[in-house]
Order: structure tokens, then sequence, then C-alpha cells
């Protein structure tokens, strides 16, 4: 790693540790509203939006779907998740159906209004299911700031373990032609360090030694997810010849650069979670 990319995420990871943490399920799912968007901003540049305006009302319209599921789930009996649990189970079912986009490098490649709108929908399936994910996991349940928390944890780790196992054992390619530094070995570093991770904290949520089983399943699975997310983005920049989504976050790239694997990843975790009981 940089020095600079060091620093960034040094600074960066305690904010989002903090906000997970301490800041109400509303304040903190309207903070990843704007965070999700602007990486959505970001993917309308790969989508090749270049108008400004046009770029606007797309990201208006997304914004508008965000505050229509949260308006339908309130009532004078509370609030209700079930179109957030919806909203999630179409999340994980479109990331099942980018395993297929992934297969067909050259699907949506051409520089026309038809791969435009494939890749704009695509935006809209991973940035708003996602943010349902995570306003699920964080506010159904008592301890969902902390399962939240080891949501996120999961994926750093998994970034984090396959840089530094793919850097140290990496031979086998996992998708040269998407990502040529991405290694089958560090997969596997990165989900071995995943589930370290997982499973030290999970006590701290609450979790029982009955249920480590099913917790060291969902972040397999999860981990799995969040490198299709990562592919998924490199496939976009490939279409495209960038190197980043932008250069907000020195030695970082862009948002979408760092919530890519988040995207993918978050409706794994809850739908898991959800299903799987703990």
């Amino acid at each position: 790693m940089t020095r600079t990319r060091l620093l960034a995420a040094l600074f960066m990871t305690p904010l989002a540790i903090a906000a997970v943490l301490f800041l109400d399920t509303p304040w903190l799912v309207a903070l990843a509203a704007v965070l999700f968007l602007a990486g959505l901003w970001e993917w309308f540049r790969l989508a090749e939006i270049d108008d400004t305006l046009h770029r606007s009302v797309l990201l208006v319209a997304n914004l508008a779907m965000m505050v229509a599921i949260t308006w339908a789930s309130r009532s004078s009996n509370g609030f209700s998740f079930v179109l957030f649990q919806i909203a999630t189970v179409i999340g994980v079912a479109w990331w099942l159906l980018a395993m297929v986009w992934l297969r067909n490098f050259n699907f949506a490649s051409d520089h026309d209004t038809n791969a435009r709108m494939f890749k704009l929908a695509a935006g809209t399936l991973a940035v708003v299911p996602a943010w349902c994910a995570l306003a699920l996991i964080h506010g159904s349940t008592n301890n969902g700031h902390r399962w939240l928390l080891i949501a996120l944890l999961v994926i750093w780790a998994a970034d984090t373990g396959a840089y530094f196992a793919g850097r140290r054992f990496g031979k086998h390619k996992l998708s040269p032609r998407i990502s040529p530094n991405k290694t089958i070995e560090g997969l596997v570093g990165g989900m071995l360090a995943s589930l370290v991770v997982a499973l030290a904290a999970a006590p701290f949520a609450g979790a029982t030694v009955a249920q480590m089983p099913a917790i060291a399943l969902v972040v397999v699975v999860t981990v799995g997810f969040s490198v299709v997310g990562d592919l998924f983005e490199s496939l976009l920049k490939r279409h495209v010849g960038a190197k980043d989504s932008g250069d907000l976050i020195p030695g970082h790239g862009g948002i979408l650069d760092r919530i890519d694997s988040v995207l993918a990843a978050l409706p794994v975790f809850a739908l898991g979670k959800g299903l799987l009981g703990f």
C-alpha cells in the first residue's frame, strides 16, 4: 500500500466505525444515501452519461426511489422493514445475474444507447438494494449497529487479506481479462481473514457458539459476492478505459472504487442473517 492510500484509510475507517456505532438508524441511512448516490454518480460516468443535467435527473430519480421506499414503510403501527427486505432479495438476485454478465465480457461493451441502458439499470439494482440492506441490518434488531459493523469489517478484511495474500502467494489469476491483479490465492486469503474477523467479533453482537457455523457460512458467501462487486466495477472501467471511477479519495480513486464490494456484499449478508437467524 502506498503511504497516501494508507493515510486515507486510517482517516476514513474510524469515521465509518463511529458513524455505524453511534448514529441512530435514520441519520446513518441518510448519510449512507449521500455516500451511495455519490458512488452512483461515478457509475453514470462509467456508463458514459457525460451530460451533467442527464446525470442529475438520473440521480434524483434514484433518490426519489429511496425516499418512496422509506415513506411507504411508515404506518400508524410503526416502521416496517418489509420493502427493505424485498429490495434486499432483489439485490441478491441482481448480483447472481451479474455473475453471468462477468462471464460475457463484451456484453453491453458498445458505446451505444442499449449498453448505457443496461448499465444504468445495473447501477440502480446495485445501489438501492445495498442501501436497503444497510438500513435493514442496522435498524431491524437491537444489536443491528454491531452486526453492520461486522459486515463492513468482513468486507474490509477480505480486501486487505486478498491484497497481502495475493502479493505473497498469488500465482493463479482469478479473472485476468477483467482484473489481472486478482488471484485465487488472494481470494482464499481474503476469505480466511474475513472468517477470523467475523468469528472473533460475532460475540460482540451477541452471537452464541451454536451460531458460529451459520455465521461462517454467510461470511464465505458474502466475501464471494464482494469479489463479484469488485469485478463488476472493474468490468465497467475496462469497457470505457478508465483506471478509477473518480479521483475524490487520495490513493483510492473514487467513492465507487471504495464501495463496489460493499454494494454486492451487504444484501447477501443481510439475507443470510435473516434466513439463518443470527
